[in-house]
């Protein structure tokens, strides 16, 4: 199938994100969220996103205005009726996940492909609430958007293969690069990334070096552009705590558990960049 438009609930980081790169590519873009106010600051990060993009000299003023044109904002879920394309990238909530997607998919095509921008949750499982989850499949963004060339396919049990090759022409068409993983916790990325994290968690909470030391070896000694620890503040501490749960509930594997500091951070608010302290201060 053919992708020229696409739909995309949520106008947050994710969202807006998605709807840039989208844009950027030429696709025509309906992005929807909760609330003008919601749908005006997405909008507004995007403007502020091509900017600093215009600064660099890495695109014009014109070029801006195009891309802008060629996103919708919106608050109802009617405007979505004839994309091809649904991505949600809503909060990573179940719930939140589930009755969203049984709206939209009232409301859009029937030869519209629903994905979901999900990180960790089971796509079977959210496909279930749609009454086309052959047409429906993970496609995992990783932030920032603009920035980052991967996109993590998940299909679902019912997912055909059909829908697999149409979400991936839909990903190199706005440049981007996929990998098939299989619909199992945390998928593959996460699923080797988190616990890597986790540990350097344990190595901190267990004396074994500083913050400072722990991130400066991995980044001098494995090659990494940023630290676990100064990574665990960027994706937000409680983040991370909810995916080690999930992998330790989901896995039943004991060295999945997460790390005491990382519960105490969190329940001290101390949730990374978002909060202004995390491991580190960024007051």
């Amino acid at each position: 199938m053919g992708i020229s438009t696409v739909g995309v609930l949520g106008a947050g980081t994710m969202g807006n994100g998605i709807a840039q790169v989208c844009a950027a590519a030429g696709l025509s873009v309906v992005m929807v969220d909760i609330s003008a106010d919601a749908v005006g600051k997405g909008i507004a990060t995007i403007s502020g996103s091509l900017d600093r993009l215009i600064k660099k000299g890495q695109l014009t003023a014109a070029q801006k205005d195009e891309y802008l044109d060629r996103i919708r904002g919106t608050t109802d879920y009617a405007d979505l009726a004839r994309v091809d394309l649904v991505i949600e990238a809503a909060t990573e909530n179940e719930a939140l996940k589930l009755r969203i997607l049984a709206e939209v998919d009232a409301v859009v095509g029937p030869d519209a492909l629903i994905a979901t921008n999900t990180s960790s949750l089971s796509v079977t499982r959210l496909a279930a609430a749609t009454k086309r989850p052959e047409r429906f499949v993970g496609m995992h963004f990783f932030n920032p958007v603009p920035l980052m060339a991967l996109v993590e396919l998940v299909p679902g049990l019912r997912t055909s293969p059909a829908s697999v090759e149409a979400a991936r022409g839909f990903v190199a068409a706005i440049g981007k690069t996929a990998i098939v993983a299989k619909n199992s916790p945390g998928f593959a990325v996460n699923r080797i990334l988190c616990p890597m994290i986790n540990e350097a968690v344990f190595a901190l909470q267990e004396g074994l070096a500083s913050a400072e030391e722990i991130d400066a070896g991995m980044k001098l000694g494995c090659n990494q552009p940023i630290g676990p620890l100064a990574l665990a503040d960027l994706i937000g501490l409680d983040t991370m705590l909810s995916v080690m749960e999930m992998f330790h509930a989901g896995f039943n594997d004991p060295k999945y558990r997460p790390a005491p500091l990382l519960k105490e951070m969190v329940d001290a608010g101390f949730l990374g960049r978002k909060s202004g302290r995390g491991f580190f201060n960024y007051a």
